[in-house]
């Protein structure tokens, strides 16, 4: 009997050794598996996030296309959870790129039941290993899981990269070449008018000046200057001979003034 029980308990202990060390191989796997999401809707995010962490994996959120094409070539993880409306760059093109940086790249598109036509486009060019419809549950993901870790599809996209970068507006856009002018007819020659003859006043012919006599006004003042100096003289001498008694002065005014 103490055999017995002796096996039962060996074989129930390595057994269950063996199954542990299944679980922990199993758990050391998972965990150093990372996933990059980029959706632009934080409740899906979360919810995908717990999600993921309830297998084990760890989780990367951005934002915008860009930043999840230079995040996938930091961190080469090994899931991308992508939405095709995302900023900055188109989700469809990110995955593209993504493809052609690593061709291992496992990318998985999520979208509304109205998208889905649209992300089933784009998972079919990027080469996608599915498509989540949102809003998703863990047996929907369960489900789904094994066929997101088989086989990764070609990406035919990846042929029309180029072509499905927007394209950017040419600040100087390149004018349209104009046609010719035509021929213009010469012009005709303008006639020359005759110059203007301009009548000028007549001109202004001084007056002579006539010249003064000056000689007549000097014979004048010399005779004028002789009575007065004889008027004078003879003043003079009526007065001396009044003075000796020769002459009555009084008398020769009377008899003038008769004469008057």
């Amino acid at each position: 009997m103490a055999n017995r029980f002796d096996t039962f308990a060996r074989g129930l202990t390595a057994s269950f050794f063996n199954n542990t060390s299944c679980v922990i191989m199993y758990m050391s796997a998972d965990e150093s598996n990372t996933a990059l999401i980029v959706i632009g809707n934080s409740i899906t995010e979360g919810r995908l996030q717990m999600v993921l962490r309830k297998r084990g994996w760890n989780a990367k959120v951005v934002k915008d296309g860009d930043k999840a094409v230079d995040e996938f070539v930091a961190l080469r993880p090994d899931l991308v959870f992508i939405a095709v409306d995302i900023p900055t760059l188109d989700g469809h093109v990110a995955a593209l790129e993504m493809r052609e940086s690593d061709s291992k790249a496992r990318v998985v598109f999520v979208a509304s039941r109205g998208r889905m036509d649209l992300a089933e486009d784009a998972a079919y060019s990027a080469g996608a290993v599915g498509v989540l419809m949102t809003p998703f549950t863990d047996s929907s993901i369960e489900e789904a899981w094994s066929q997101w870790m088989g086989k990764i599809p070609e990406a035919p996209g990846l042929t029309d990269l180029d072509a499905l970068y927007p394209t950017l507006e040419d600040p100087t856009p390149e004018l349209p070449t104009l046609p010719p002018l035509p021929g213009m007819p010469p012009i005709p020659e303008m006639p020359t008018p005759p110059p203007e003859t301009v009548e000028l006043p007549p001109p202004v012919v001084p007056e002579p000046v006539t010249q003064v006599n000056l000689r007549k006004p000097r014979r004048k003042l010399r005779w004028i200057i002789r009575l007065t100096f004889l008027l004078i003289v003879a003043g003079g001498a009526m007065g001396g001979a009044h003075y000796a008694g020769l002459l009555d002065i009084h008398t020769l005014i009377g008899q003038f003034q008769e004469l008057i």
